[in-house]
């Protein structure tokens, strides 16, 4: 190639050319390059290539850069050579000119990109990117894509998700290796290399000459600034300063590789090409600066092998003596020859503190062919140089991302992998010194998965490069460094060395990049093959798990409690799962086929190899070590899980596999420890250990964990079990139990291992573990679809489920690419068989429920399998669980009524090769112990339990359903007793056994047992036969201190072969006949106390079962065999009936079994039924009898008693939590505070819940309300459009806030200000839209002196409460819900009594004046009483509810018109917030949400005591002015020197009404209040005409002028709203108002005509807001019920309740809003009077004249935002939009469901005086209350004051559940009822109520 050639001529160590002239250089630079390019394009280039060379050796002189950095930093900052001066930059100017060749740079790159074949995307990204996943497009596991490819390919219905990325990847799309070509995206479709034309030569040719110098510069710089780190000092800070200066250098290199394709092979072409490397690298001739950093390059390389001198400790064992090599380099380079077997043993260690044990018969890897692996590295080309830099800079972002985004060249990708491969063992070395082995080792697998995902790739470098040796010789060097002597087993002379779970490389995970890339390769079928066939590799691996086997060793603590508890264990569990398990599935998932049989005998062979060494190593003989276990067996994993495989899936023959007897005892040995361990330690006999212990016992059967772990462990006790003697594997398990001494028919024994309280529990784990050990067919036969189905059901017995738990609970193969995937076909499938979903339900009080899936009820008749649920949990409370849930539904479907024991289960059939496993059911051991645990039960002896019995039976019962062969001669077996009395029972066969009677058992006793005393008794019958025949028990089943030996105790005789133990001859055991045997166990050594005893049985298992049955019972004979009423029962045995019950039904169907079985049993049982049922009269019943039934039947009673208490007390608690707590479920209760009125006169009574006692509230012990106060803005959210605002998804949409409530009160109260006198406008409107106080109450009373007590207490109590005492808060005592204030209860009467409400006959005239009067009397403040002092204070409290802006409106700082304002604003709130609750309307009456919870009543009082101090001056009153008329001269006079008050038009009625009633004194009476109610009629009225006036145009309003004047005459014009209509437009004509009318405005005006009717409802809206507020008052002061009516009746229903209408209306023709009307004088005068002031005020301000009379009063209710469907839509619109204070992309983007303003939570950038913008904004939005969607998350944020809370997702999955920080990526949907639930309870202000999890923010939000 060209630029090959041209480089050699440029390199070499030729005398440099004659340089350019100087001015040269000033040339320009464009023009060198280009005059340089044509120079080259020339067939002879020699002149130019110098030239070319020249001019880069002087731009890019190594001689510059980073020199003074090696000389000092003062210098590299002060701008020397090293800063990032002028230089540099000046440099990257030429380099890009040079490239361009003399045209501009950007055109250049655009030319390049033009050639670009895009076959691949190849988008490289760092951690934190948001990616997705689709398993239906993958062929790798890994395969990944980025949002843009994903969102353009069709991935519709795959099983896909998103996710955060930890490590950073790239994007597949493209890649055919990786994923399905279905699923690539549009751009990456097309096989574009046809049609993208040839890269001309010359566009690139500058780069092929450019190139190679530039980044042999990156180089010289990057050796010139490493230095080698000092011991103690970690150098981070300087290779960051380096890699910071190199910063543009490394960018530019990043951007050319993203010019494309054409670029890329150049760059390829330079980095792999080793001519060039070798000129540029050797030719630095005499240049110092160049030699010198080339030596620092050199003490790089040194350190890079695996074997130099720093690490002493190789392989255990330490620097031998000069002699002999060491060891481990002998080994790994292959000088062994062929599987050279080193036997160390002979090698003293020279240093014996080390105290490392030294291995025998250490294998090596002879099959290492070269002596790479170990040696020091050698470098070839820039690439390889550029790894190694990035490797010692700990894998800078930037380098790591250059390198990546090389990878869509093939060639490059090829040459990569080569170069990472031969790196590997520096990367880890790097890895383990490194301080921040978190971030490197993201990098390291950033990059290695984007290499070994690939199997076409992985397969080369596997045959080309020794991958695997080189990656499992790694490992093994990497986890030699943290070895420590094993003190398993024999702690002195233990040769096995383990891993140290302390040591950093474990706790922190440090091996992970390794191992993931291990489990990666071994994914691929060819790389695999590879493994399994290569014996070398093999035996090191196995070497390799065996560092694991045995650690993390617990020793039972006996005395103390543990000082320091260690958390090691995480490390252990996590080490054994990564590093041997999942590279085990790897394995396993390749042997599935007969084809790979041979595979399957290697890794059994080895690891049988392996295990045997470490035997001997920890010098195992036969008894384990007591009181230690380890959790940690992974070789005994690996042999049990390849057995497994070998019979499922390869049909190799089992016993082919399997080793002799005597390994198989040592094999079984250690499983079963942990099984014994595990009933230990749940039967705290580990509490010393302390918790971690109960961890590490819970870890081991978790679900990630279970099938690595207990299943590979059950499994190989199985396969044990099935191939040694039943009867010593069944007194090994007792023995490992430490029951055996338990096991006597003796009421009293003595146990040497186990305390009494610990034998229950332990006798309970024994049995239980036989049973599973003999029910599980995980790896005896079932199908993998039989096993998914299994483990769902025991799951979802225990809980139900949601859908990813359920698939993070099923065990699933560690190993991605291992069959059943979850999310995969077959899971969907089964779940939908076994299980119905439960969608997500809500529950008034708040509590999310999420979609659940429950098991359906035929899952609970035949499937429910307690086997599976004991092995399963993790909690033993889920095993109750299940239970009480399948007790629930046998309940309801009404199968069985009481309490079921655990069904039987049927199991599926036994694979052939595990056929002996069922001999363990038919031994005598096990019989004998379910014999004598039967009698004990009977006899009811100490220490057993229900739960014994139940797994003693379910054993009888595997048994006869497992009976081996049918009994052939039942007759024949009787006779001839003589050659079977050597044990208990005859034979080996359950069924006969069960028959078997045996009489007499001489047993070992204390001498204290009663049974003593019956000793002469049992010796007249010792030399019978019967007795003899029991008389080896004590020799099989007693176990004393003297140790002979017994079948249980087999110590002493286990070495010889144990067939001889248990069957001994014939000969032997008539040699037993007589009695003076028993000398051989009363041994000399044998405690004294104990003696021998014989007692009389004379029962066989059947009788047992039989007495059992009336035990249980508790009837005599209640046994009846049923088949002698219906004999069909023999011929059909499956009979449902049976199927669920208590131990009852247990037992008659045992005895159906038994009697199926044998017609010998059935004629037996038959006989004991009748011989215990003789046909005689009924037995009276002793009196010790009577004396227990009647026990039975008074416990019964009292038991129903109980419940009956229960279900009562249940039932209060659940009426009273209704009426407390009932927050969103309104009731029509009688309100709490208000009881109906009686006639006479009755003081209200309050009862304390703090002090219990009632009582009237009085002036100086005042009675006050739990009351809430809290600012709010919701109704400053009502807009005046009915469809509610969406949240913008785009740029386009925006939400402007100028159509809110808030916002249109806010301008016209500036706008009066602007034009009328302060303190007149602080009168004509109501401000609390925004920041109102809203006063809730749960409705209970206390004492507030009591009240201060108890906030005293609170104050002193130490414990973290979710408020602060500090600020006022606290729970209501009674029913806790949260409140801040207390609202003093006014002394009188409860209801303004009937003495205030009678109709009095004054005339309305009188009235007015009356009115007035009141009024103008001052309110003197009532003495100083504890009272006023507490409405003082709770009014303060109102005050610092909300924030000043919000309180404070005057133009005059701290003007009393302020307070008065704001007083009578609160009312308005309140009343406006309550009639939103109620819908906006009063359609519904009395049934009101607050209705018994309201505290208006009670906030009156406080506001009118306050109001009333301060008197409106009587001028000013607008009570005047609506009830007289005033002289003319007087308005005008004043309008010179200051503002006109505001005219009474724009006053806002409303707030008059309030004003005028709060002015009044207290209590007020109806006809008062009925009297303002009609004079402000007249003038809402008023207000209404005009506005209608004002809205129509020119012609209707001259049309309704006309003809109103017609009518005017009439008797009842001034009710006739024509006629006032008319007279308003004529006296409005005579000011400007309808002038200004230009042609726009009728645009605006709505070209329907008016009709009457349209008026009329026109006019009836426009009053409706005024009565309803009104009618809401009246209710609440006079306690009168609000009728319910229709909408459309709503007006006329009001306004007469209102008393506006006379009584004597009637109502046949249509309904007249003006007949409502009650002047109280001449309405012309009056109204001509208003019409004046306005006129008056529209001579200078017309516009805004108009625009104050037409008031917007129908606003709808307030809603919050409404969401997209998908959650997908905000979430790609927000998590990338940027912050608009600092235009970042905030880490927490948020965005505000009220008014969709988009903020940074927790964002520094945006934080002012110190509050975060979520606080910020939760207080200007909604004064004080925040509703957050965390874009992130997806879930939903409260802020509420200084407490927030996390309130759940509105967004749940297709399974109705949430995703919180969107972990699983799943797509989620809009849950339209939860976001109603939040609305719901935003609007009502009860969000402190129904979310109990409240936290402080600390304004950090």
């Amino acid at each position: 190639m060209a630029a090959a050639a041209a480089a050699a001529a440029v390199g070499g160590p030729q005398p440099p050319q004659p340089e350019l002239p100087a001015p040269g250089l000033a040339v320009d630079k464009a023009a060198t390059a280009a005059h340089l390019k044509a120079a080259l394009s020339r067939p002879d280039n020699r002149a130019g290539a110098e030239e070319l060379q020249a001019l880069l050796e002087r731009v890019l002189s190594a001689e510059r850069p980073l020199t003074a950095a090696a000389d000092g930093e003062e210098a590299a900052a002060a701008g020397g050579g090293g800063g990032p001066g002028a230089a540099e930059e000046e440099a990257l100017e030429w380099c890009k000119c040079l490239l361009a060749g003399g045209g501009g740079y950007d055109e250049f790159c655009a030319a390049v990109r033009a050639y670009d074949p895009a076959a691949l995307c190849g988008l490289v990204w760092t951690a934190n990117f948001v990616a997705y996943r689709c398993r239906t497009c993958g062929i790798s596991p890994c395969m990944s894509l980025c949002a843009e490819c994903f969102h353009q390919g069709d991935h519709t219905g795959h099983d896909f998700n998103m996710f955060r990325s930890q490590a950073g990847g790239a994007c597949d799309c493209g890649d055919s290796n990786v994923m399905r070509e279905s699923g690539f995206c549009k751009r990456h479709q097309i096989k574009s290399s046809s049609n993208i034309p040839c890269v001309p030569k010359d566009l690139l040719m500058m780069s092929e000459f450019v190139l190679p110098r530039f980044i042999f510069c990156l180089i010289q710089y990057l050796r010139e600034g490493y230095n080698e780190p000092a011991a103690d000092v970690p150098s981070e800070k300087d290779l960051n300063k380096v890699l910071q200066l190199l910063e543009p250098q490394i960018s530019f290199l990043e951007d050319l590789t993203k010019m494309g394709g054409a670029m890329r092979s150049v760059l390829t072409q330079v980095l792999t090409n080793q001519q060039n490397y070798k000129d540029l690298t050797s030719g630095l001739g005499e240049n110092a600066c160049a030699k010198k950093s080339h030596e620092k390059y050199l003490i790089a390389l040194k350190s890079s092998g695996l074997t130099y001198p720093e690490d002493k400790l190789v392989y255990g064992i330490q620097e031998p003596s000069a002699g002999t090599s060491t060891l481990a380099v002998q080994g790994f380079a292959g000088a062994t020859g062929t599987l050279g077997q080193l036997d160390s043993s002979d090698e003293e260690d020279q240093d014996g503190s080390q105290g490392l044990g030294k291995r025998k018969r250490v294998k090596l890897s002879s099959s290492t062919k070269d002596q790479s692996i170990m040696d020091v590295l050698k470098h070839k080309s820039f690439l390889e140089e550029l790894l190694f830099w990035t490797i010692k800079y700990e894998f800078p972002q930037k380098m790591v991302t250059f390198l990546l985004n090389m990878l869509p060249d093939q060639e490059y990708k090829v040459a990569f992998t080569k170069t990472f491969v031969q790196h590997y063992a520096f990367i880890m070395k790097t890895l383990k010194k490194s301080h921040e082995s978190d971030t490197m080792s993201n990098r390291i697998v950033h990059i290695s998965v984007q290499l070994f995902s690939n199997e076409e790739l992985a397969r080369q470098v596997t045959e080309e490069c020794q991958l695997l040796d080189i990656m499992v010789t790694v490992l093994l060097y990497m986890m030699e460094s943290c070895l420590i002597k094993s003190e398993l087993q024999d702690e002195e002379n233990s040769l096995h060395v383990v891993v140290n779970c302390g040591e950093a490389l474990l706790k922190n995970n440090t091996y992970w990049p390794l191992v993931s890339d291990f489990i990666n390769i071994l994914s691929h079928q060819s790389v695999a093959k590879r493994f399994l066939e290569d014996h070398g590799l093999l035996v090191t691996w196995m070497n390799f798990v065996s560092f694991f086997q045995g650690m993390n060793l617990n020793k039972r603590e006996l005395n103390e409690h543990v000082e320091f508890e260690s958390q090691t264990y995480y490390a252990a569990f996590a080490a054994e799962l990564e590093a041997c398990a999942q590279p085990m599935w790897g394995l396993l998932s390749h042997c599935k086929v007969r084809e790979t049989q041979e595979y399957t005998r290697n890794v059994v062979r080895y690891c049988l190899e392996a295990l045997q060494d470490w035997f001997d190593a920890i010098n195992f003989v036969d008894e384990p070590a007591p009181n230690q276990v380890t959790f940690h067996l992974p070789l005994h994993r690996y042999y049990a899980m390849f057995l497994s495989k070998a019979v499922k899936c390869q049909e190799l023959d089992l016993d082919s596999v399997l080793p002799d007897q005597e390994m198989l005892m040592k094999l079984m040995i250690h499983p079963l420890q942990i099984q014994a361990s595990l009933a230990e330690i749940h039967s705290n006999m580990w509490v010393r250990n302390g918790l971690q212990i109960k961890g590490q016992a819970m870890t081991y059967v978790q679900s990630h964990f279970c099938n690595s772990m207990i299943d590979p462990d059950i499994y190989l006790l199985q396969v044990c079990a099935s191939r040694l003697d039943p009867d010593y594997f069944i007194s090994s398990v007792f023995e490992r139990f430490k029951v055996v001494d338990l096991l006597t028919m003796a009421s009293q024994h003595q146990n040497t291992v186990l305390d009494a309280e610990h034998e229950r529990s332990m006798l309970e784990g024994a049995l239980t573990f036989l049973v599973i050990l003999l029910s599980l067919r995980l790896h005896l036969g079932m199908s993998d679809d039989e096993i998914l189905r299994a483990e769902m059901v025991a799951q979802l017995c225990m809980n139900d489920r949601t859908h990813s738990s359920l698939l993070d609970l099923i065990p699933e193969n560690p190993n991605p690419k291992s069959g059943i995937i979850p999310g995969s076909y077959s899971f969907e499938s089964v779940l939908s068989a076994v299980a119905d979903f439960k969608a997500p339900v809500f529950e008034p009080g708040g509590s999310m429920q999420q979609g659940m899936y429950t098991p359906k009820a035929e899952v609970w008749d035949q499937e429910f399998d307690p086997v599976m649920v004991i092995l399963r949990t993790v909690y033993r409370r889920d095993v109750q669980s299940a239970m009480d849930r399948y007790t629930a539904f046998l309940k309801q479907s009404g199968k069985f009524p009481g309490n079921p024991w655990p069904p039987y289960k049927k199991r599926t059939p036994l694979h052939p090769s595990y056929k002996g496993l069922m001999r363990l059911l038919h031994c005598k051991t096990l019989h004998i112990v379910l014999f004598t645990l039967l009698y004990k039960i009977l006899m009811d002896h100490q220490n057993l339990s229900e739960h014994v019995l139940c797994m003693v039976l379910y054993l009888i019962e595997l048994g006869l359903e497992n009976s081996a062969e049918e009994e052939s001669d039942e007759e024949a077996s009787v006779c001839g007793p003589e050659r079977c009395h050597d044990s208990w029972f005859p034979g080996s066969n359950l069924v006969s056994n069960m028959r078997h009677f045996i009489n007499y058992v001489r047993v070992r006793v204390p001498e204290t047992a009663p049974e003593v005393k019956r000793d002469s008794l049992a010796s007249t019958s010792s030399d019978s036969l019967s007795s003899l025949q029991s008389s080896r028990r004590p020799k099989v089943l007693q176990r004393e201190n003297s140790g002979t030996a017994q079948v249980f105790s087999l110590v002493a005789e286990r070495r010889k072969k144990f067939q001889e133990i248990i069957n001994r001859s014939s000969s032997e055991a008539n040699q037993v006949v007589r009695p003076k045997t028993s000398s051989k166990w009363s041994a000399p050594g044998s405690a004294p106390q104990l003696t021998t005893a014989i007692l009389e049985i004379k029962e066989s298992i059947l009788s047992l079962l039989i007495k059992l049955h009336h035990k249980l019972s508790g009837k005599q004979n209640s046994y009846y065999p049923p088949w002698l009423d219906d004999i069909e029962i023999l011929i059909q045995p499956e009979i449902p009936k049976y199927n669920h019950g208590d131990g009852i039904t247990a037992v008659e169907r045992i005895l159906l079994k038994a009697a199926l079985q044998s017609r010998m049993n059935k004629r037996i049982i038959e006989e004991i039924c009748r011989k215990v049922t003789p046909p005689v009269p009924p037995k009276k019943i002793t009196a010790a009898e009577k004396k227990t039934l009647d026990k039975e039947e008074r416990r019964q009673k009292a038991r129903e008693r109980q419940q009956k208490l229960l279900a009562e007390f249940a039932s209060r608690q659940k009426s009273f939590m209704e009426t407390a707590m009932d927050v969103d479920s309104p009731e029509n209760d009688i309100p709490m505070e208000i009881t109906t009125a009686e006639p006479q006169v009755s003081e209200a009574v309050y009862d304390c819940v703090i002090c219990g006692q009632s009582g009237p509230s009085s002036e100086d012990r005042p009675t006050g309300l739990v009351v809430l106060l809290q600012a709010s803005s919701v109704l400053g959210q009502c807009r005046d459009n009915i469809d509610p605002k969406k949240l913008p998804i785009t740029e386009e949409e925006q939400i402007y806030p100028w159509d809110t409530c808030a916002a249109v009160h806010d301008v016209r109260l500036s706008l009066l200000q602007r034009y009328f006198k302060d303190s007149s406008c602080l009168l004509a409107v109501s401000i609390g839209w925004e920041g109102g106080v809203y006063v809730q109450t749960c409705g209970h009373t206390l004492h507030i002196d009591c009240h201060k007590s108890y906030m005293e207490s609170l104050r002193n109590d130490q414990v973290l409460q979710g408020f602060s005492v500090d600020k006022g808060e606290f729970t209501c005592p009674l029913c806790r819900q949260f409140a801040n204030s207390v609202l003093p209860c006014y002394p009188g009467s409860n209801v303004e009594s009937n003495l205030w409400q009678r109709p009095s006959n004054k005339s309305i005239q009188d009235l007015i004046k009356e009115v007035e009067e009141l009024q103008g009397r001052p309110g003197a403040f009532p003495s100083e009483t504890n009272l006023s002092k507490e409405m003082e204070s709770v009014m303060k409290d109102i005050k610092n509810t909300t924030q000043k802006k919000y309180r404070d409106y005057s133009k005059t700082p701290g003007s009393p018109d302020n307070d008065f304002l704001f007083m009578y604003s609160v009312a308005r709130t309140n009343l406006e917030l309550e009639l939103i609750h109620r819908g906006g309307n009063l359609c519904s009456g009395g049934a009101s949400t607050a209705g018994k919870r309201s505290c208006l009543n009670q906030l009156f009082h406080v506001l009118a005591l306050h109001m009333r101090l301060y008197s409106i001056d009587s001028e000013y009153n607008p009570w005047r002015k609506l009830t007289q008329l005033v002289e003319e001269e007087n308005s005008q006079q004043g309008n010179e020197e200051q503002q006109p008050e505001v005219p009474v038009l724009y006053h806002d009625v409303t707030s008059l009404l309030l004003i005028q009633i709060l002015m009044m004194p207290q209590p007020l009476r109806k006809d008062h209040f009925t009297c303002i109610v009609k004079v402000l009629f007249t003038l809402l009225y008023t207000q209404a005409l005009v506005a209608l006036s004002v809205k129509c145009n020119e012609e209707d309003r001259s049309a309704w002028k006309h003809t109103g004047a017609l009518k005017k005459n009439t008797s009842d014009a001034e009710k006739s709203y024509e006629v006032l209509l008319s007279f308003v437009i004529s006296e409005l004509s005579k000011g400007r108002l309808y002038h200004e009318e230009g042609t726009q405005e009728c645009a605006m005006v709505s070209p329907v005509a008016w009709s009457p009717e349209s008026m009329e409802k026109y006019l009836q809206d426009f009053c409706l807001p005024f009565l309803r507020i009104t009618s809401l008052l009246q209710h609440h002061l006079f306690g009168e019920d609000l009728p319910s009516c229709q909408e459309e009746e709503e007006f006329s229903v009001l306004s007469s309740c209102l008393g506006l209408l006379p009584t004597f209306y009637q109502t046949e023709h249509p309904f007249i809003s003006a007949s409502c009307l009650d002047w109280p004088v001449p309405a012309f005068d009056i109204i001509s009077q208003w019409c004046l002031e306005i006129n008056s005020f529209t001579e200078r301000h017309a516009e805004q004249g108009k625009a104050l009379l037409i008031q917007e009063s129908r606003w709808k209710l307030p809603h919050l935002l409404q969401l997209p469907e998908n959650y997908n839509t905000i979430f790609q619109y927000y998590h990338r939009k940027t912050c608009s204070v600092c235009t970042k992309v905030p880490k927490d983007p948020a965005v505000c469901l009220v008014c969709g303003t988009f903020v940074c939570l927790k964002g520094l950038c945006c934080k002012q005086q110190s509050y975060c913008e979520c606080v910020l904004h939760s207080q200007n939005c909604g004064a004080g209350t925040g509703i957050f969607l965390l874009i992130n998350a997806s879930v939903i944020i409260i802020i509420r004051g200084h407490r927030f809370c996390l309130w759940g997702s509105v967004y749940l999955d297709a399974h109705g559940e949430e995703d919180r920080d969107l972990r699983r990526g799943k797509p989620l949907y809009i849950c339209k009822e939860r976001y109603k639930v939040l609305e719901q309870q935003w609007i009502s202000h009860t969000f402190d109520h129904i979310n109990k999890r409240w936290g402080p923010h600390y304004n950090g939000l």
